[in-house]
Formats: C-alpha cells, sequence, structure tokens
C-alpha cells in the first residue's frame, strides 16, 4: 500500500502515459522524416500526411492529456510523483505545440516564394533536360519567365494571389534603408555577381567546381552557353530544388554570373531558395578571390 500510494496508483500510471505521449509526440515527427530518408514512404506522405497532417494532432492530444493529468495529481491527497511526471509532459508537450506555432506562424509572415534568383529582367529559363527530371520526381511548380503567385496562397498570404514574384522578391528583400539591422534576413538583397577581371572561362569552371564542391546534382553542364542546371536535396524530406547558373563574358576580360534557385514542389520555401543562391554566389567569389 506504501508502495501504490509513493507512486500515485493510478494517477502515476496516467501521468506516466501522458509523458509517454508527450515524448512520443515530439519523436513522431523525426520518425515521419526518418522514414522518408529511409525510403520507406515519399514526402507526400512523410511531411504532408505524418508530419503536417497527424504530428499536431498527436501534440494536442498529449498536451490535453498532460494538463488533464496534472488536475488528477492535485485532488484527492495530491501525490508528488504524478505532480513532477504530468508537468514533464506538459513541458515536452507545450515545447512541441510552440515550435510548431512558431514555424506556421513564420511561414505566415514570410512570403509565398519558392522561385527566386538575381536578374528577373533576363530571366534564366530551364532546360528540357531539367524539365523533364523535375515532371518524373513530381514536381508541380512551374518555371516561367514571368511567375506570378498563385491562388492556393490566398487562405495564408491574401492579397499576395496574382502579384508578380519579381516585385514579391524585391519587396521582401533585407534593405538597410528600410531596415535597421539584418537578422540572419530570410531573403538577403540577391544581384548579378560581376567579375571585372575573371574571364569567362575561368567563372565557368570556377561556378562548375562550386556546385560540385556542394554535393548537388548536376542535370546539365553546357560551357558553350555558360549554362549549368543543378539539384540540391534536402536532407530529411528530399524536397529537391533547382538552382540555375548562367555565366556570360561582360567586356573584354570580364565575366557576370546569374543564379535562379525553385523548388519543385510547395508554395513557400520559408527563404531556403534565396539562402542558397547568396551562399553559393558567396562561396563562387571566395574561389576566385
Amino acid at each position: 500500500m506504501t508502495n501504490t500510494s509513493e507512486n500515485g496508483g493510478w494517477r502515476g500510471m496516467f501521468a506516466g502515459f501522458a509523458l509517454a505521449l508527450a515524448v512520443f509526440g515530439a519523436v513522431w515527427f523525426f520518425i515521419a522524416a526518418g522514414g522518408t530518408k529511409l525510403g520507406l514512404w515519399d514526402w507526400k506522405i512523410g511531411f504532408g500526411k505524418l508530419a503536417m497532417g497527424w504530428g499536431p494532432k498527436i501534440v494536442m492530444a498529449a498536451l490535453a492529456v498532460s494538463m488533464l493529468a496534472i488536475i488528477i495529481s492535485l485532488i484527492q491527497a495530491p501525490r508528488k510523483r504524478p505532480f513532477m511526471l504530468a508537468g514533464a509532459a506538459l513541458l515536452v508537450a507545450g515545447l512541441s505545440m510552440g515550435r510548431l506555432y512558431a514555424t506556421k506562424e513564420n511561414a505566415k509572415r514570410l512570403p509565398p516564394l519558392h522561385d527566386v534568383q538575381t536578374d528577373w529582367a533576363d530571366p534564366i529559363m530551364p532546360t528540357p533536360a531539367l524539365v523533364s527530371a523535375r515532371a518524373a520526381s513530381g514536381g508541380y511548380n512551374a518555371i516561367e519567365a514571368a511567375p506570378v503567385i498563385e491562388d492556393g496562397a490566398k487562405g495564408n498570404w491574401p492579397g499576395m494571389e496574382g502579384r508578380l514574384v519579381s516585385e514579391v522578391q524585391e519587396q521582401a528583400e533585407f534593405d538597410p534603408s528600410r531596415q535597421k539591422k539584418e537578422v540572419s534576413a530570410p531573403y538577403p538583397q540577391l544581384q548579378t555577381l560581376v567579375l571585372p577581371s575573371v574571364s569567362f572561362d575561368m567563372a565557368y569552371q570556377a561556378a562548375l567546381d562550386t556546385v560540385n564542391d556542394k554535393g548537388w546534382t548536376i542535370v546539365t553542364a553546357e560551357p558553350q552557353d555558360g549554362r549549368i542546371e543543378a539539384t540540391d536535396t534536402t536532407f530529411w524530406f528530399e524536397f529537391k530544388d533547382d538552382v540555375m547558373i548562367r555565366v556570360l563574358p561582360d567586356g573584354e576580360t570580364g565575366s557576370r554570373v546569374d543564379v535562379r534557385s525553385t523548388s519543385r514542389v510547395g508554395l513557400s520555401d520559408l527563404g531556403a531558395n534565396a539562402k542558397r543562391v547568396k551562399l553559393f554566389l558567396e562561396a563562387l567569389e571566395a574561389r576566385i578571390g
């Protein structure tokens, strides 16, 4: 009887169940991502159904059960152990819910962009090889010369639908004249990289070497046109984003490099493509410099 009383009896068991459910809710997202990584299911199941579909429901259930366990542990001769277990469960579930809420609000705060580039006045367009690769993987985002925000953005981004992507990107980019300081700006300013003293051949080879260093899968490499197309695959859910690089001569001795990065699926990339372009150009400039 004493041991049962100290452990809280059925209340202790219920609190333990609440903690187990809370931990399971946190681990669930790794299960969804890990299964995708191992090829057990595709991203539509892993990300769409398991992570974003069932994940929030499990976390909400864990949060409700944890709160109930707290209440039960405090009524009719409160017990310390059930209360501590329920408190731990509430903490874990609360952190999971907070992370989900922050991610959702961050997605709403950022514009629904999944296609960015350095020069919308002269957009880089894909080769048939890249178009075929995107279609073969189930990529449904079209690559257009002057894309507009899709109607599907109405729900989370009212008023954005129908706007030119180029205009939205320009407004989203960090501008010191409009913003006081850059705090890991999701959309840094993207501009053509002009290399006045670097020949076309040298710039193209440096761009190709930079792509290889990043581990991207090369789709096309056409030095005669100054074109490189490559695919970057995310680690967990294996989302595929395509990078198009254009190297052109600039004057007698220089060259210029433009980059476009676009996701195969999804409305918003949370700034991933802009960050990819920025880091690529920085790596290329460092290699040449």
